[in-house]
């Protein structure tokens, strides 16, 4: 079984760990310039957390079912997909809808003038 999120527990748990390895020298998993790791501050946690965010993290989640059998979770890296492949992927979506939907005629003045009747014949 695979989850995409984990439990404030879990991250928590996993951010704590990962912040106490850097803060006793491990090598920092993310190649940052020497400026971002200054806005920073150098903490620790936040190393952290942006580890985690990417997805970089050797670390392994196991927890307990109520089977009593245990499967490991892993958090899986979710693909960014570029702002052209949104586009065509949208205009893919729109053709579908478009070839599957009913096609809409335009309306004729005549008709218009016809639904124009008074709604309030107290304002009369």
């Amino acid at each position: 079984m695979q989850v995409n999120k984990f439990t404030k527990y879990e991250k928590a748990r996993i951010l704590g760990a990962r912040a106490l390895q850097i803060a006793m020298n491990a090598p920092i998993l993310v190649k940052m310039s020497k400026e971002n790791l200054e806005r920073i501050n150098f903490d620790a946690l936040k190393i952290a957390e942006i580890e985690l965010d990417l997805g970089i993290l050797p670390i392994i989640v196991k927890k307990p079912f109520p089977k009593k059998r245990e499967e490991e979770l892993k958090r899986i890296r979710e693909e960014t997909v570029s702002d052209d492949k949104k586009l065509i992927l949208e205009k893919k979506e729109e053709e579908e809808v478009g070839e599957q939907g009913e096609i809409m005629a335009l309306v004729n003045p005549e008709d218009e003038e016809s639904e124009n009747v008074v709604e309030n014949p107290e304002k009369e």
